[in-house]
């Protein structure tokens, strides 16, 4: 066994056709990557014959003393069931990378562990998974752990929800306050629109604050990956935004006249009185709330009579599924659910294009109340999402006295 560097076409060939192949490892990733302090490199891993085994993108990093650090995002692309081949693989790596200088890797392999339902409990196990994880730990991979949160390079859980049913099923089966939010945006005068122009920068005033990736970089990724880069934003369509928001509040007016007279017309003993007052005190309330929404609403309008976007998206395209890479919205609306309404969208126009699941991006592990990710959780699991629980991340030392010298700098700094 040997490892060679290969071209980007020959990469991308064998890749394209793997069983774990995914986004991150293909050239277009490499290519956004390459304008971001790293050296990309696409290895294969051949046999006594030539015949390539294996393959992976490694973004390298140059560190101290002519060291460099490699990560091979969502790979390496490798049978790893097989023990024998697992370390002489390790072997290969330590002898052909190690030597020169990439002093140690860190990888993720897309395998999936389990698929759970949207409350945690297993619905499949991949039976692999286990025999991989030990063959890896057993060729001298250190294993990071079966972690809950966001504690490595790329999440381990994920939302995914599948296309294969009618669109109608697929709504129903939302979750009720998923279901409720969407309807509630529409109502407020929300609009999606698919952004063929790409502009970016609005959705980056959502989300700069929250994402440590620059602006470039998703540039770079939109460029690349070209027509498989959709973005798409939740316009709010401020005339229908203050019609609807004066209805809510006349409505209530009216309802809370009404119980004004019922609670006078009741004598004091009647046992209704004191529900009526209730209802009275809940209307006072909605009234007080709906008149401060009316306000602000007539303000957005004169400020934007043209509308106003409030939140955006932008997923990736790949092998016939579509991938959430960020969203976010406008902190000052979000009490009209956008993102909700943008989230339906998307799941419409993949469906139309006969995708076969959205994946939703990044959830939490732990799926108990307490979990201070719950939010996060319960938004992406609302659409009726399964979860799949990946493998997790591996890191192996290659060349073991460059490294030391790598941490002993580290530690002085």
């Amino acid at each position: 066994m040997k490892i060679v560097t290969i071209d980007s076409s020959q990469f991308d060939s064998f890749a394209d056709k793997h069983q774990y192949r995914n986004y991150y490892q293909t050239s277009k990733y490499g290519n956004v990557m390459s304008n971001f302090n790293y050296e990309i490199r696409y290895i294969g891993v051949m046999d006594e014959n030539d015949t390539m085994l294996g393959a992976s993108l490694l973004l390298l990093q140059n560190s101290v003393m002519k060291t460099k650090l490699a990560y091979a995002p969502r790979g390496i692309l490798f049978d790893f069931t097989d023990s024998l081949k697992v370390d002489e693989l390790v072997e290969t790596l330590k002898n052909d990378l190690g030597k020169e200088g990439i002093v140690s890797l860190r990888m993720d392999p897309a395998i999936p562990m389990t698929i759970r339902d949207g409350k945690g409990n297993i619905t499949n196990i991949n039976n692999e998974a286990t025999m991989i994880d030990e063959n890896l730990k057993k060729a001298g991979f250190t294993y990071k752990g079966a972690t809950l949160y966001f504690e490595t390079e790329k999440p381990r859980w994920e939302a995914l929800v599948i296309l294969s049913k009618d669109i109608r099923e697929i709504y129903k089966m939302f979750d009720k306050r998923t279901r409720n939010k969407i309807n509630k945006a529409i109502n407020c005068g929300v609009e999606i629109y698919r952004d063929d122009q790409k502009n970016f920068a609005p959705l980056y005033e959502f989300i700069k604050t929250k994402n440590a990736k620059p602006f470039k970089f998703y540039k770079e990724l939109m460029n690349h990956f070209g027509n498989n880069a959709d973005l798409f934003y939740a316009k709010l369509n401020t005339e229908i935004f203050v019609i609807n928001s004066k209805k809510l509040y006349e409505d209530e007016l009216i309802n809370n006249e009404r119980l004004a007279e019922q609670f006078q017309n009741l004598a004091k003993q009647n046992d209704d009185r004191r529900d009526i007052f209730n209802k009275k005190v809940l209307s006072d309330k909605l009234l007080n709330i709906y008149k401060s929404n009316l306000i602000f609403a007539t303000n957005v309008l004169k400020e934007n009579p043209n509308g106003l976007i409030i939140a955006g998206g932008l997923n990736i395209v790949y092998d016939n599924a579509a991938f959430s890479i960020i969203d976010g919205f406008h902190q000052n609306f979000r009490s009209l659910n956008a993102n909700y309404l943008l989230k339906w969208r998307m799941l419409c126009d993949y469906k139309n294009e006969n995708l076969k699941y959205f994946n939703l991006n990044a959830i939490s592990g732990n799926f108990e109340k307490n979990n201070k990710y719950i939010g996060l959780n319960e938004m992406k699991l609302g659409y009726n999402a399964m979860v799949t629980e990946y493998i997790g991340e591996y890191d192996i030392i290659l060349n073991n006295f460059k490294y030391g010298l790598y941490k002993n700098f580290n530690k002085e700094k």
